[in-house]
């Protein structure tokens, strides 16, 4: 397996290091996300990262690079919508779930960042890991965290739930009963 080189740069340097790229050859834009890193202990914030290809070396092994920048948390990024149309959904996505606010962006609409994914109404930012998911607060969670705490009924040593007299145990679809094959 071959890896993706990756090229960390300052926010400020963000769109110039993508011109950059793309100049060098690497004029497919594939995609853009970002990752919550507000728990590192130095320069926290979240990891943008926009993955590009060289459409010019043909079928097979396509040259690709990975072009990341940290975005302090409350900050915003230039966008790539200038450089690529297609960064305008990536972009969308990254701000409705993230809370990224991307300078610049221009989808061609002239609305401006808006929710892409989510309901209307729907507050919050979901994939930062500050965000509290809903079932998690209205109920706890069904597994067992360590062996012993799976509840009432459940074996002592967190293993599978001992066969309930009276029951006849049950093969998952697919898998066939004890007397078939050979003996």
């Amino acid at each position: 397996m071959i890896e993706t080189p990756c090229r960390d740069v300052a926010l400020h340097e963000w769109t110039a290091a993508l011109t950059a790229a793309r100049d060098e050859g690497f004029d497919f834009f594939d995609w853009l996300a970002a990752v919550d890193e507000t728990d590192a202990e130095e320069n926290a914030g979240f990891d943008l990262v926009c993955h590009l290809m060289n459409s010019s070396t043909g079928r097979g092994a396509l040259a690709r690079v990975l072009v990341r920048t940290r975005v302090p948390d409350g900050q915003s990024a230039p966008s790539a919508t200038g450089l690529w149309a297609g960064a305008a959904w990536h972009e969308r996505e990254t701000y409705e779930m993230f809370g990224i606010d991307f300078e610049g962006f221009d989808d061609g609409t002239g609305l401006g960042l808006r929710p892409l994914l989510l309901p209307e109404g729907f507050e919050g930012t979901p994939l930062r890991k500050s965000f509290v998911l809903a079932s998690r607060a209205s109920k706890a969670w069904p597994g067992a965290k360590e062996p012993g705490e799976g509840g009432e009924g459940g074996p002592p040593h967190g293993g599978s739930r001992p066969e309930k007299p009276g029951r006849r145990k049950i093969a998952p679809p697919g898998v066939p009963d004890s007397s078939w094959g050979p003996r």
